[in-house]
């Protein structure tokens, strides 16, 4: 009968586990708990509802690539979308314990980040963004993983992502958006992605340039908010603006050659100087900002994964992110009812049974006299 209902974990129908995985998504079990107690619909346990959304989570991994091919070809691409931006960024999570990994960056990051003995470690985050011609979101898909060495199965999810799009509107350019760091660039300027342009987030690099203007004029003077206005419309407005950047970080230099922030954030723009056409790839009505993707971090990653007191295992996080995940994409439904299928099953009963066992009261006349 479980079976032929779709009953899970032996206590929720299909429509309460919906409900409760999508609340116990959003807060913590124990809230979870005292919601539905308020509201009165059902009564189930912070304990069951940790169990159910952890056993969710296990059913959903088990075809993980099964089920997420079958988003993949659901997904709707607005009629108005003229292009596609695609993002990918961390965040640092509490873990419950140290992780064991043999990847040497993953344990720099668990060495550099351990507030009173707590090892962090960084989920990932990657977007597929749908903008109109002014570069404006219409739509986005978000996804999260817990952290992983060297975020593979994050990476897979966007790459089939992207290929999923293409293959739906293969006439949609791609711009590839990120901040500097060094192992998102050799992920998103790979041939994992068709050719698009690739873009050093510009409120980041903004942030680099006041770096470099307060080094050298003050942190709240007139002359750094006058200096950095400039050249930050400079940076996104003139079709040569990082070069006019570079120029004017070296002139600082010049003046005061001992000014060691003004040398990191010319090595910087340097180095980012072919992602930083700002003004080319917005004329061309791409977006130039990494927004979508920070907004990920925090939304659905950090403000339910970093609560006071919290830790996390990889896949106790998992179990969370999965399903906010589907939630911030507007694909809860769809993948709700991939998984719960998984609970199901058609059960025949045959006709005409006949029980061939005798029954204790008739065992019982026969031993008689």
């Amino acid at each position: 009968m479980e079976l032929r209902a779709g009953i899970i974990e032996g206590f929720w129908s299909g429509e309460a586990a919906k409900l409760a995985t999508w609340v116990v998504a959003q807060f913590t079990p124990v809230k979870s708990e005292e919601l539905f107690m308020r509201t009165g619909n059902m009564k189930p346990s912070k304990s069951s509802l940790g169990r159910l959304v952890k056993d969710v989570s296990d059913r959903w991994e088990e075809n993980r690539e099964e089920h997420e091919s079958s988003l993949r070809d659901a997904i709707v691409v607005p009629k108005d979308a003229a292009s596609v931006a695609i993002s990918l960024d961390g965040v640092l999570i509490p873990f419950d314990k140290p992780a064991t990994t043999t990847d040497k960056s993953a344990k720099k990051v668990e060495e550099d980040s351990s507030p009173e003995g707590v090892p962090y470690r960084e989920a990932t985050c990657a977007t597929v963004c749908f903008c109109d011609q002014t570069g404006e979101m219409l739509s986005a898909i978000r996804m999260a993983h817990a952290p992983e060495t060297k975020k593979t199965t994050i990476k897979g999810m966007l790459k089939k992502t992207v290929e999923a799009v293409r293959k739906a509107r293969p006439d949609l350019p791609i711009v590839k958006i990120a901040d500097a760091a060094k192992d998102n660039w050799a992920f998103l300027g790979s041939n994992a992605f068709p050719d698009g342009p690739q873009v050093v987030d510009f409120y980041h690099a903004s942030q680099h340039l006041n770096e470099a203007i307060k080094s050298v004029y003050g942190a709240n003077t007139d002359e750094a908010k006058s200096k950095y206005e400039d050249f930050r419309s400079t940076l996104r407005h003139h079709k040569y603006g990082v070069g006019k950047v570079i120029s004017f970080l070296q002139n600082l230099l010049d003046h005061h050659p001992c000014n060691k922030t003004v040398k990191r954030e010319i090595a910087f723009f340097t180095k980012n100087r072919k992602r930083m056409r700002y003004a080319y790839v917005a004329e061309r009505g791409m977006m130039i900002g990494s927004g979508v993707v920070e907004a990920a971090c925090k939304t659905l990653v950090a403000q339910r994964l970093k609560r006071s007191g919290m830790r996390w295992s990889a896949k106790g996080a998992q179990a969370i992110l999965t399903p906010r995940g589907w939630d911030q994409s507007d694909s809860f439904d769809k993948a709700w009812a991939l998984v719960a299928a998984t609970y199901s099953a058609k059960v025949t009963v045959l006709a005409h049974v006949i029980n061939i066992r005798r029954s204790d009261e008739r065992i019982h006349r026969e031993k008689e006299p």
